[in-house]
């Protein structure tokens, strides 16, 4: 069994609230009484993109749980790797390898899989064929009924789905960027989107207020075990 805590949207220096708020939910993962075996955050980390943000971030994430974390569209990737790391990351845990890839597009909201990041990708997946496999990034593949988000998320998500046709050991695809839980499927597995730490995205059918503040940030708690794959999502209070 494996146990991993999925994170984004923290936005440093996007609010007043970003850094108490992201540093509440490493608190509580790093409180764990039981098993944790990693911490994913796909993408946003700054807000601006300064380097002061991604110092502040840098910071913030360190864990003694194994980490790995990829960009989004807030982030540049210079930047970003002066401070973070790689904007491509993987982890190879027993019995399962997760990799977070950059799908930011420098000046743009929406996102794409590079020809060389999906080079690195099928390599990564290549090495272990025979263990699960996890394949995350920021821009969710699908249209997830919040328009906004709709309008710029992944595109060419075909090349993607191609990509898994070649790997079927990939379990599922894991995102962000919309700020919100989601649970779907994209090319015949499932797509699980993580809540937002430095705010919650509503759908038009709850409320015309495209953003709510005052919601609490939140994670999405994976467990994979015996092939199965079960996400629970978890609001943070103090």
């Amino acid at each position: 069994m494996q146990v991993f805590a999925h994170i984004s949207d923290i936005h440093i220096g996007g609010s007043e609230q970003s850094v108490d708020r992201a540093a509440l939910v490493m608190r509580r993962l790093l409180s764990f009484p039981g098993r944790l075996d990693a911490i994913l955050v796909t993408g946003d980390i700054a807000d601006h993109a300064l380097v002061e943000e991604y110092e502040t971030a840098r910071d913030l994430l360190r864990s003694p749980v194994p980490l790995i974390v990829c960009p989004g569209n807030h982030d540049t990737v210079p930047e970003f790797e002066k401070v973070i790391g790689p904007a491509n990351q993987v982890l190879r845990l027993d019995g399962v390898t997760i990799a977070l890839a950059d799908s930011s597009i420098p000046g743009r909201d929406d996102g794409r899989l590079a020809d060389e990041t999906i080079a690195w990708l099928d390599e990564v997946l290549s090495e272990r064929p025979d263990v699960p496999a996890f394949v995350g990034m920021h821009h969710p593949a699908v249209a997830l009924g919040v328009p906004y988000v709709d309008e710029i998320r992944l595109q060419e998500p075909e090349r993607l789905a191609a990509l898994l046709d070649r790997h079927p050991h990939v379990v599922a695809v894991l995102a962000g960027h919309a700020h919100t839980g989601v649970a779907t499927t994209f090319a015949g597995r499932p797509l699980i989107v993580a809540p937002g730490v430095v705010s919650t995205l509503l759908t038009p059918t709850e409320s015309e207020a495209l953003v709510d503040h005052d919601l609490p940030p939140a994670f999405a708690l994976h467990v994979f075990d015996q092939g199965r794959l079960v996400t629970h999502f978890r609001p943070v209070t103090r």
